[in-house]
């Protein structure tokens, strides 16, 4: 009973339809959905192109604002390059303008310094000509000892005179004999070891010579003060001794 009514619901009246296709090749369905896409495409590119019109946007001119402003920004940086290297121009030229000035300030000061030695050592020879010392009286005038520019270098200055006006030659050397303050302990240092060994601290004048001569310590080493010793040619005692305390 059961297999007589499948087979009446499979072949009887209220059986399925059956559904008769004809075969289509894939390539012929493809050549009728493509323009159908490519349609739909253009036509929505089109209507968003419509779009942007209607809402105020052009896309030629957003690209010629685009291009303006790209051409803006490459003229800002060549402009922008140039300034630049100018600055760094000017920047030059204010350093060498700053170096000259300081090396004229440094010209005008060792000048106006050597003005002022000029005018001391006018008013000097002035007073010692008014007070005629006597004749062949050898002193030691204007003795000064300054630190140097390096540590351990002192700078040692004097004039040394002799009195009267026919005064003969006088002819020796002079001896610096330094008192150092060195790892607690005070020494002394000759400067040479022998009175006339050294050409350097000869002697040969008439009236005055002027002196400077500069001292070498090592830089753990403090000077207090320098005695100055002339000697005679052929003196092995000293005509002179004066002393001078560190400034």
């Amino acid at each position: 009973m059961r297999m007589w009514r499948r087979v009446k619901r499979r072949f009887g009246i209220s059986a399925p339809r059956l559904a008769v296709r004809p075969h289509i090749p894939w390539y012929l369905r493809w050549s009728m959905t493509v323009p159908f896409l490519v349609a739909s495409l253009g036509l929505a590119w089109w209507a968003y192109g419509s779009g942007l019109e209607l809402a105020g946007f052009h896309r030629s001119e957003a690209q010629q604002e685009l291009a303006q402003l790209r051409e803006q920004v490459t003229s800002l940086s060549t402009e922008n390059t140039q300034l630049h290297d100018q600055v760094a121009q000017y920047e030059r030229q204010i350093q060498i303008e700053q170096a000259s000035n300081q090396e004229v300030s440094r010209q005008l000061k060792v000048q106006a310094d050597e003005n002022v030695g000029l005018q001391e050592d006018l008013a000097f020879f002035q007073n010692l000509t008014a007070t005629h010392g006597k004749e062949g009286e050898l002193g030691v005038h204007r003795l000064r000892l300054e630190h140097d520019q390096m540590p351990g270098e002192y700078h040692l200055r004097m004039l040394l005179v002799r009195g009267g006006q026919r005064a003969k030659e006088f002819v020796g050397s002079y001896q610096l004999v330094a008192t150092v303050l060195e790892n607690g302990q005070r020494t002394t240092r000759m400067f040479p070891q022998e009175a006339s060994g050294n050409a350097q601290f000869q002697l040969g004048f008439k009236y005055y010579q002027r002196i400077e001569q500069s001292i070498q310590l090592p830089p753990d080493a403090q000077l207090e003060s320098v005695q100055v010793r002339i000697f005679e040619q052929g003196a092995r005692e000293p005509k002179v001794r004066q002393s001078v305390n560190l400034s």
